[in-house]
């Protein structure tokens, strides 16, 4: 089959071709997190992967969203200070950071870190937010180092912000009592229409349900109709995480520490009867839509974290659940506050959003988790693990 010129962008015309030919190799059908993972990270045409801005604080600068370090460098000097604790407790000298994004994060962290750190590894598939994260970090290039997977052994303390919500998720659907998973298909009448893919012209990608076994990891009462995410990906790469610092802990006697920021629920909230929506979302020049069927590559695709499940899978795979709490408590507990004093107007709105119930401060949560057994000082007051 030809694939209609769907985009006058090549990579994301290419990107088309090969989703076309994944569905057909999976006999027609493929599962959402299959797509969303070429949606996002094939090679130099998935989202992550492409030369799109993306991160920015507003539409006129190409970017789809902004993320806290881009809105506050106070984000990452109070979050320094849970890492310069973590580095003491593990005994160790090097951060790694997942999705480094702009490279806000990591330059904040290392000019308030300084000899405390002797190397700084992002970890990223991203061959143009490599080359931004450089540029931007070029004041600490003799400490930063790039790798695109993980080693066999680590240790050190691991940050991620906003990097389990765009892992990809498997969805559910239950419709008429029935559960059934819901992928993707390419629509052979539509792929047939001339001219480029709009509001006016079906999508070639569209949903097709298939009955499953799978099931949320806790009922969700009533009959109604209801869409959701399970999240095997998120716990796959916490479990691995584990691994890696055990192995690491063998090795050189030197533990981890992870931190994660992302936005997201426990368990008992997230598969509440009335999100019977779920929490799939996409974001382009910083608005939102719920279909991740059109612009493929074009725009980020997010899910909300579950955040039970996460806890879960570190502790089956051996590490400490050392806290949990919301951003807003995490940040205040880590001395966000004082130096907000003295500072320009600017940056106090600025700051003030990641703490504001209504912006980032309840919606977004932190979650740590460990080798050994302490309590980081983000979570001191407002700990809310026992909510897990």
């Amino acid at each position: 089959m030809t694939i209609p010129q769907l985009s006058n962008d090549p990579s994301q015309q290419a990107l088309y071709a090969l989703i076309h030919r994944q569905i057909a190799n999976a006999g027609g059908w493929l599962s959402f997190d299959r797509f969303m993972a070429l949606a996002l990270y094939a090679p130099g045409m998935g989202y992550y992967t492409n030369s799109l801005r993306k991160f920015g604080l507003t539409p006129e600068s190409g970017s789809d969203f902004a993320t806290a370090p881009e809105m506050s460098k106070h984000f990452g000097h109070t979050l320094a200070h849970q890492v310069a604790e973590a580095l003491q407790v593990t005994g160790t000298d090097e951060v790694w950071e997942f999705g480094a994004g702009s490279g806000a994060l990591a330059l904040q962290l290392l000019d308030s870190l300084g000899d405390s750190v002797k190397r700084y590894t992002i970890v990223d598939l991203s061959g143009s937010l490599r080359a931004r994260q450089q540029e931007t970090l070029k004041a600490h290039a003799h400490k930063v180092q790039w790798v695109d997977a993980l080693p066999e052994q680590l240790s050190g303390v691991v940050v991620g912000n906003e990097v389990l919500d765009a892992m990809p998720v498997q969805l559910l659907v239950r419709k008429g009592g029935v559960w059934y998973e819901r992928g993707v298909v390419w629509h052979a009448d539509a792929a047939n229409q001339s001219g480029a893919e709009s509001a006016a012209t079906p999508s070639v990608l569209q949903w097709e349900d298939r009955v499953t076994d799978l099931r949320p990891p806790m009922e969700v009462p009533g009959e109604h109709d209801y869409l959701t995410e399970i999240h095997h990906q998120a716990e796959a790469f916490v479990a691995t995480l584990a691994d890696r610092f055990k192995a690491g802990e063998a090795a050189t006697g030197k533990g981890g520490a992870a931190f994660l920021i992302d936005y997201g629920f426990p368990e008992s909230e997230y598969f509440h009867p009335q999100r019977s929506m779920g929490t799939l979302m996409c974001h382009k020049l910083h608005k939102s839509d719920s279909d991740p069927l059109v612009d493929v590559g074009g725009k980020d695709i997010t899910a909300h974290v579950n955040f039970t499940g996460v806890a879960l899978a570190a502790q089956d795979a051996g590490l400490n659940v050392l806290g949990y709490t919301s951003q807003a408590h995490f940040l205040i507990n880590c001395g966000l506050l004082p130096p907000l004093v003295d500072a320009p107007l600017d940056e106090k709105t600025m700051a003030q959003k990641l703490i504001t119930e209504h912006e980032m401060g309840e919606l977004f949560k932190v979650v740590a988790l460990g080798t050994t057994e302490w309590e980081p000082m983000g979570f001191a007051h407002g700990d809310r693990t026992y909510a897990l």
